[in-house]
């Protein structure tokens, strides 16, 4: 018997299931493409080729086994040589699944064509989910731009440099050198208020001033995007919901993508045990109870910021860090993080986050 399966949806959790329609025995997939969704836009997604990642970093751009964090007091400086840090386009990941959706016979439908049929037996929802009012959130503004002079190390990538305005919540700058003149240069905050375009713009132009020396010949490309963080909403309480809308985004870091693999994976593995197809949320309790903490401590304390990851780059081995931003931390690590911590911002921090409502995050 075959069931008809529906995903409202045709990002990227949709189309990463569809490409892995033919590992779903029984099921015939369908996405249904949202009337007035707005169309697509290209943009950097960032990962650790931890297992199981092959097919992504097919399709990336680039890749380095060097990441930093820096801020006033220093750079701290990480590496893996079992996992690089890869950056690929959206556009392309997206591309690539269609292929294999195709392939898979995996068909796309407008709204109205879903109307005329027949309810589906199974129907799963990827649209985002609905942050509370006054969330958290995690907003940016990027360019992709050609400097004047060579000044980028094309072998490691900056995750955060905390040398800029920090007047209005954690704020930091994400670089991605693709060559000496060349890179992905973000201005991303942690707030409650996303700010006018031109703070973002400005912070690109004076960091890359005020640090390398440098001023933007050419700008190849701009995005910019808005993730909410900590607790949120299914977009439709009544339909099960697929990747963030099933709380793939991780709460403190705005994490997805290696998420929403892991949501899939698990998935599907149990189908092949013969359990129901149903999309979990993939982080631990623990994990999600730190990440509470940790959100509560940037909301209201938020010069902590570069001090928390300074000393969590400091303490922990390239290959750790990994783990425990992919979700994949034992209780030793876990630990290790916690010991790493300033202790009294994460005391007041764990106090007012366990007397304040709890953190809801998706089951």
């Amino acid at each position: 018997m075959t069931i008809e399966t529906h995903v409202i949806g045709d990002g990227c959790s949709a189309m990463m299931l569809a490409s892995r329609a033919d590992e779903l025995e029984g099921h015939n997939i369908t996405l249904i493409r949202p009337d007035g969704a707005p169309p697509a836009k290209d943009h950097m997604l960032g990962f650790w080729n931890t297992p199981g990642l092959k097919f992504a970093s097919r399709v990336a751009r680039a890749s380095w086994s060097n990441w930093s964090i820096i801020t006033d007091s220093g750079e701290y400086k990480m590496s893996s040589k079992r996992y690089a840090y890869h950056a690929m386009h959206k556009e392309k990941f997206l591309e690539s699944c269609h292929v294999k959706a195709d392939m898979n016979d995996v068909k796309i439908i407008s709204e109205e064509e879903a109307a005329e049929k027949r309810l589906p037996k199974l129907t799963f929802d990827s649209r985002p989910p609905r942050a509370s009012r006054n969330a958290m959130l995690q907003h940016f503004l990027g360019q992709e731009v050609i400097v004047d002079k060579p000044v980028f190390d094309d072998s490691t990538a900056i995750l955060m440099d905390f040398r800029v305005d920090q007047s209005h919540g954690m704020h930091f700058i994400y670089l991605l050198p693709f060559s000496p003149t060349q890179a992905l240069v973000e201005s991303t905050l942690f707030s409650t208020k996303v700010l006018e375009e031109e703070f973002y713009i400005d912070s690109i132009n004076q960091y890359l001033s005020s640090h390398f020396g440098a001023s933007v010949k050419e700008i190849v490309h701009q995005e910019k995007g808005v993730i909410p963080m900590g607790k949120l909403s299914p977009h439709d309480p009544k339909i099960p919901g697929l990747g963030a809308n099933a709380g793939a985004i991780r709460p403190a870091s705005g994490y997805a993508f290696v998420f929403m693999h892991q949501q899939i994976h698990r998935a599907i593995k149990r189908t092949k045990n013969g359990k129901s197809l149903r999309f979990k949320r993939p982080h631990k309790a623990v994990d999600v109870w730190m990440d509470g903490v940790l959100l509560t401590v940037l909301r209201h304390w938020p010069n902590q910021g570069p001090i928390l990851f300074a000393r969590m780059a400091e303490r922990l081995t390239g290959d750790e860090f990994i783990s425990f931003m992919s979700g994949k931390a034992n209780w030793g690590l876990r630990m290790k993080v916690i010991m790493a911590m300033p202790k009294l911002p994460f005391i007041r921090g764990a106090s007012k986050f366990i007397l304040s409502r709890p953190l809801k995050v998706m089951s």
